[in-house]
């Protein structure tokens, strides 16, 4: 009887853990179409007004990102750099990380509640690409850092790895880019950018080529790098403003 008692309990154990490990990452929309997951709300709201006091932000764009799938696309610098997107919509976005944010023991747990996306960190991740277009077929957000690692040199915005263009290209889902002007840092404001949502539709129902996807790559960086210049010359122009 003790045998089977421990049989039972190792049965119940497995099928524990392979409903966890089917668990959809998908979310379902709810009444008014809207893809929401409770918890990040909840961590929108006690989170962002903390970090707010001790490391002030302000926006410059669009803040407010549209309902729909997108892919946000933004530099890295630190852990909690995932804010900054957060809170440009009230809808679940699935941030993409590298496998061992999963594997820390508080962290882990809220990334798995938070449905996001597993990654290698040599980006080369197939089960990640799968479900990335699964939350962008189903009309949900997703957020990359094609930097790869956090940016912890003076480089602007280091080269992109693959993916961002491979996800928005086969999902034919527009892409927001968010820029980080300056390494956020305590009681100092960091100003984020928010350009236009853009699409790379040219690339769209083509059989493409590693190089293709290189350079398309290589396009949402230069829009990023874009829209930092830009920001610079509106602050000189800003200065000098206030120097007449």
């Amino acid at each position: 009887m003790k045998e089977k008692h421990i049989e039972n309990v190792s049965v119940d154990k497995d099928k524990k853990k392979a409903k966890k490990k089917n668990a959809p990452i998908t979310v379902k929309a709810n009444k008014k179409g809207k893809h929401v997951m409770p918890l990040l709300n909840v961590l929108r709201v006690l989170i962002i007004p903390f970090y707010y006091l001790v490391k002030p932000f302000k926006y410059f764009g669009n803040r407010k990102v549209k309902d729909g799938a997108c892919v946000y696309v933004s530099n890295h610098y630190g852990l909690f750099d995932p804010i900054y997107v957060a809170a440009t919509t009230w809808e679940g976005v699935h941030f993409i990380s590298k496998r061992q944010t999963f594997e820390a023991p508080i962290l882990g747990f809220f990334m798995r509640k938070v449905k996001a996306i597993k990654v290698n960190r040599d980006g080369n991740d197939v089960r990640a690409m799968l479900d990335s277009f699964k939350c962008l077929n189903n009309g949900e957000k997703i957020c990359i850092y094609p930097e790869g690692t956090r940016n912890k040199e003076n480089d602007e915005i280091r080269e992109f790895r693959h993916g961002a263009a491979v996800m928005a290209i086969k999902a034919k889902a527009p892409i927001v880019p968010v820029v980080m002007y300056t390494r956020p840092k305590l009681f100092r404001c960091t100003h984020i950018l928010i350009g236009e949502p853009f699409e790379l539709s040219e690339y769209y129902d083509k059989k493409l080529t590693e190089e293709e996807y290189t350079s398309a790559d290589e396009k949402i960086r230069n829009v990023l790098l874009t829209i930092r210049t830009q920001h610079t010359e509106w602050l000189k122009n800003k200065k000098k403003r206030k120097t007449h």
